[in-house]
């Protein structure tokens, strides 16, 4: 009878280890958010489950981003159109994390405004006026799963500069 218990209880931790790794590895995504800090980046915090122990994560944010950038006078003004530019084109933050003992990842990526392609006169200095970034999408390219997150737009990042926005 003691056998029997025991090869019973055997077989039923064997079947809990094998409903254990499955659920291990059924990769989610549990939440992702992004934050537009004043320097005009993005930073997506995200939390990920169901990766397995100790496991190294590649992630991948990726977004279309557009930025308007202006040169800015010692008197605190955008002198002139030709001192203003827009530039757009996908922009790429990549990083690696390790799932720890539990399975999951929680971190964050941070992607920056596409650089300006203007430079400013002597006595200028170049600002940042607005960025917005669409098609946001956060991968984790280990286990090919994605989550979008909806766009971002600063407004104007310079208020008290006349001209700038």
């Amino acid at each position: 009878m003691k056998r029997r218990i025991a090869v019973v209880a055997l077989v039923f931790m064997a079947v809990a280890l094998i409903a254990q790794q499955a659920i291990a590895q059924s990769p989610h995504f549990i939440r992702a958010s992004g934050t537009l800090n004043a320097d005009g980046s993005l930073t997506v915090s995200f939390k990920e489950a169901g990766l397995g122990t100790n496991q190294n994560i590649d992630y991948a944010l990726t977004a279309d981003a557009t930025a308007t950038y202006v040169c800015v006078n010692r008197g605190g003004a955008n002198p002139s159109a030709q001192n203003k530019t827009t530039v757009a084109g996908p922009v790429i933050a990549t990083g690696t994390f390790s799932s720890g003992k539990n399975g999951q990842v929680t971190a964050s990526l941070t992607v920056d405004p596409p650089p300006s392609d203007i430079s400013c006169p002597p006595g200028q200095r170049l600002e940042l006026a607005s960025v917005s970034y669409t098609n946001v999408v956060l991968t984790d390219t280990t286990n090919a799963v994605s989550i979008s997150l909806p766009d971002f737009d600063s407004g104007c990042l310079l208020p008290n500069v006349r001209g700038a926005c």
